[in-house]
């Protein structure tokens, strides 16, 4: 996607061919930062530390952790020492694990002379995958946006309410939850997002907002407690998240908060849709609660805050007693009975296992 007159990424292969240059998101929507990283090391802390964040480019970040450790040691053991780091590093997120299996399926069978080549053309690809994936989301949920436009809205905006940030900056580009919407506003269908502003890190009022101010969508930021309030009033026609993993039976695991808003979605007949690439599916898993593991973070992201004060400087507060111990769970489970359709880059999907499978036949070949 365009920031002003250029053309961005999330993520790329830096100029001295074996390093990657990121967006370090820590710093939106205040300032754009490109930070250079050329070690596993690096990659973990961008990976853990959340300069990059969304499943999709967690993996690609990954994947080019692996290239950059088979140019600095491509033998079996630094291959495996390098997985176990990066995988470490998010245990939520299912692009993570796909993208280094991807890497050691690809990897292993060669010599160690041809693994570092093959990495990072094998990188390359997942990145430019990612982005297909992507549009292939935008096509099919930009459907749903034309027909509610057409038969429920016409002349009017569509209201879609989105949580936390499944946009570009989730993934390489065009995002997930995102994409119909770029879609629907680049075919001038009237729309106006919802933007939660996602406590506690602030993905939405950070990134979400920056996204949708960078290009021209109209949107209104809100609190996370606003969004029942607005469904009660039909001021939401459709919700619209994304997900960091989903199961083979369509529970959805997203970033915390999502559920709530699939309870109110479904209390009020709004439909409720997931923004989901095929590599965010768990064909493993069947049951999401019991089954993922969610990540508990840092309590200092629920106590302590960043922003840009009244003389324009970007600092942290705390906006609780210094005492007060905080928990931190970063994601939770809607069930896939609360979830309206699944938008993959290949149709809608009931989230059911059957669902799934119509549109991923091969995956019932192999489970059989």
């Amino acid at each position: 996607m365009n920031v002003g007159d250029r053309h961005y990424r999330t993520i790329w292969l830096a100029d001295d061919g074996r390093s990657v240059d990121l967006i370090d998101q820590r710093w939106l929507p205040h300032e754009l930062r490109v930070e250079t990283v050329g070690t596993v090391d690096g990659i973990a802390v961008a990976i853990r530390d959340m300069w990059v964040r969304g499943a999709p480019l967690i993996g690609v970040t990954a994947a080019y952790g692996m290239a950059i450790q088979a140019l600095d040691d491509p033998s079996d053991t630094a291959l495996q020492a390098a997985w176990e780091k990066l995988h470490e590093t998010r245990p939520t997120a299912i692009n993570l694990r796909w993208a280094l299996d991807e890497m050691m399926r690809v990897l292993k069978p060669l010599p160690p002379e041809e693994r570092a080549t093959a990495a990072y053309k094998r990188a390359a690809e997942i990145a430019d995958e990612d982005i297909e994936l992507n549009r292939g989301i935008g096509r099919n949920g930009l459907e749903i946006i034309r027909k509610i436009a057409a038969t429920k809205k016409p002349g009017e905006p569509v209201n879609i309410l989105t949580h936390c940030n499944a946009g570009w900056l989730a993934t390489v580009d065009y995002g997930t939850a995102t994409a119909p919407i770029y879609l629907a506003a680049e075919a001038g269908i009237p729309i106006h997002v919802y933007v939660d502003e996602t406590r506690p890190r602030n993905q939405g009022a950070q990134l979400t907002a920056w996204e949708m101010a960078g290009h021209g969508i109209p949107h209104t930021l809100i609190v996370d407690n606003a969004g029942g309030h607005l469904m009660q009033r039909g001021e939401v026609d459709m919700v619209i998240v994304g997900t960091d993993r989903t199961t083979a039976n369509g529970d959805v695991c997203n970033k915390i908060g999502t559920y709530l808003k699939a309870l109110a979605a479904h209390d009020n007949g709004v439909p409720f849709y997931v923004g989901l690439p095929s590599p965010t599916i768990d064909w493993t898993v069947h049951d999401g609660l019991k089954e993922i593991p969610i990540e508990e973070r840092s309590g200092d992201e629920v106590s302590l805050v960043w922003g840009k004060t009244i003389s324009g400087e970007v600092a942290q507060v705390r906006i609780s007693p210094d005492a007060t111990p905080a928990g931190n769970p970063a994601f939770d489970v809607t069930p896939a009975r609360l979830v309206t359709g699944l938008i993959t880059e290949r149709g809608i999907a009931e989230a059911s296992p059957e669902g799934l499978l119509e549109l991923f036949p091969e995956r019932r070949t192999k489970a059989a």
